[in-house]
């Protein structure tokens, strides 16, 4: 692309998108870590935990993430995703100021809605100022947000939330989001929509009908919205709970439990997710397109029977060696995924169909993972279980869905190369 102003410059728009990111994950994550003081603040089951950590989160974002996601087909993007940041960054520090678990619910519900703003519109951006072959990659760099998020969410809310309450960490998490908006207005410029895609045939904005279709109409879309869902649903759901078993079973302190979350949650998924990107691209390069389905389909196989064979330990330095190595599998089907639904997107659809796959994350993954594993865990605990053995048979029942996953990549692989030569 060629750089016209100082504004346009696609690593700088990367790095800044990614640290917005990175932001909207800490202020989603924080409040894993901190469930336990939450818990015992406001006398709450592990399934009312699960409703705070991803139901409440999910409840509007689903809805309006696809509103807005139009407005970005037509309007400038940055403007979104700086008042969405704004938006959630509020919102955050209105849940450090929650009196009753109601309130703390709506202010979760805010937050939700924040990023149903701010982040549809990332990935459209990002694809503009990148060419196709470079995209996996580069939405492997944009999906660095999680783990970077995971970390700094787990380990700093814990640090912040032991030494001066669960409240202040929430109200620092707010800052950083006010501040990387402001410097995203100022320094980066809006892209030209398709300037790196084959020409359109005209400028027009399909439906929604029309965008969300397409994912169920073109095999291998179909099949990798189906298994990055089951996944988000499984991560999600083990990561809302990993510092809560920690500390139940084998008696963490709240820094403790957040530091070893936050690590195991970041650093060796950052290694996966930008090395799938990097690997599946380099395979796509080289004529296979396959590699974009089949990696995800053979790192899911492994992490089922890994994690569940991890957190059914009674070693605790054991079970967090097997989870950050297990972490090198879960998370690698997040770039290859999303630069494919990209390239099978037109420059018209992709703010759209990005908001549509965030509302299925969010719904499923983010709202019901928590929800689902919570349930199960109070199940076990029923049997006359110990809570913190109980949430780990019920975290090693979730891993297995991990299968169900790899399925659908590998049904994936088989019609990628025919789906990637249709015109988009």
């Amino acid at each position: 692309m060629a750089i016209k102003t100082l504004k346009e410059r696609p690593y700088l728009a990367l790095v800044l998108l990614t640290s917005i990111g990175v932001v909207g994950f800490i202020d989603r994550i924080i409040m894993n870590v901190l469930a336990e003081p939450l818990r015992v603040e406001f006398a709450l089951s592990d399934v009312q935990l699960g409703i705070v950590n991803g139901l409440a989160f999910a409840v509007l974002n689903v809805v309006l993430g696809l509103v807005v996601a139009r407005i970005a087909e037509r309007k400038r993007r940055l403007t979104l995703v700086s008042v969405g940041t704004i938006l959630w960054s509020i919102a955050t520090a209105a849940c450090g100021l929650a009196g009753n678990y109601i309130q703390l619910l709506l202010a979760r519900v805010g937050v939700g809605v924040g990023e149903a703003v701010g982040l549809p519109s990332t990935y459209s951006v990002v694809s503009d100022y990148f060419p196709p072959e470079k995209r996996a990659t580069m939405m492997s760099a944009l999906n660095l947000a999680p783990p970077i998020g995971a970390f700094l969410g787990a380990s700093g809310g814990a640090i912040i939330a032991q030494i001066y309450g669960w409240r202040v960490a929430l109200l620092v998490a707010a800052v950083p989001g006010i501040i990387l908006a402001i410097v995203l207005t100022l320094f980066v410029a809006e892209p030209r929509r398709g300037a790196l895609d084959a020409p359109a045939a005209d400028d027009a904005i399909p439906s929604v009908g029309a965008v969300i279709g397409r994912y169920f109409k073109w095999p291998t879309m179909r099949n990798m919205l189906a298994g990055a869902t089951i996944s988000s649903m499984v991560g999600f759901g083990l990561n809302a709970f990993l510092a809560a078993y920690l500390i139940r079973r084998f008696g963490y302190s709240l820094v403790e439990a957040g530091m070893v979350a936050g690590l195991v949650a970041s650093l060796p998924s950052t290694l996966s997710i930008l090395g799938a990107g990097w690997l599946t691209d380099r395979f796509a390069q080289r004529g296979n397109r396959r590699g974009y389905a089949l990696v995800p389909a053979v790192t899911m196989l492994v992490s089922a029977p890994l994690y569940a064979f991890a957190i059914t330990r009674d070693e605790p330095a054991l079970i967090v060696a097997l989870i950050g190595l297990t972490g090198l599998f879960q998370y690698t089907h997040l770039g290859p995924t999303a630069g494919t639904f990209q390239n099978m997107l037109s420059a018209r659809m992709r703010a759209t169909g990005t908001a549509f796959t965030s509302m299925i994350y969010t719904l499923v993954g983010g709202g019901f993972g928590p929800l689902i594993l919570g349930a199960v865990s109070d199940g076990y605990a029923g049997r006359g279980i110990d809570p913190g053995v109980a949430l780990g048979l019920a975290m090693a029942t979730m891993s297995a869905l991990y299968l169900w996953s790899a399925l659908h990549y590998w049904l994936a692989s088989r019609t990628i190369e025919a789906d990637s030569r249709r015109p988009i």
